[in-house]
């Protein structure tokens, strides 16, 4: 990557831990949140499959529990700066919005709200 494609992080100063063979705080958190977006990728595929409306129901439950703990620990990672984002370019946001903005007349119904 040149240095005309890097893109400007989005971090928080960064929490030391200490660095050794054994896992330590931000090894255990990065872990949890690893899994528990495996988990919420897997409850997704189940409640699309479910055919049973009370099963379907308790899927969903539990995959909210679980996509609120994925967040929960995202922000914990975000605050301790173990978590970084890139910083969207203006340019290409709007470009993106530009083009999709576009599509909406593809829609049925004209992209219009249904009542």
């Amino acid at each position: 990557m040149n240095q005309n494609q890097n893109q400007q992080k989005i971090q928080n100063p960064e929490t030391q831990v200490q660095k050794t063979p054994q896992m330590n705080e931000r090894d255990f958190i990065n872990d949890i949140l690893t899994t528990e977006k495996y988990m919420t990728d897997a409850y997704t595929q189940a409640l699309h499959e479910a055919s049973h409306d009370q099963l379907f129901q308790d899927v969903l439950a539990i995959y909210t529990e679980t996509a609120n703990a994925q967040r929960s620990l995202y922000n914990l990672m975000f605050k301790k700066g173990w978590y970084a984002v890139e910083a969207a370019d203006a340019q290409k946001l709007q470009q993106s919005h530009q083009q999709f903005q576009g599509y909406t007349n593809q829609f049925p119904y004209g992209g219009q709200q249904l009542q």
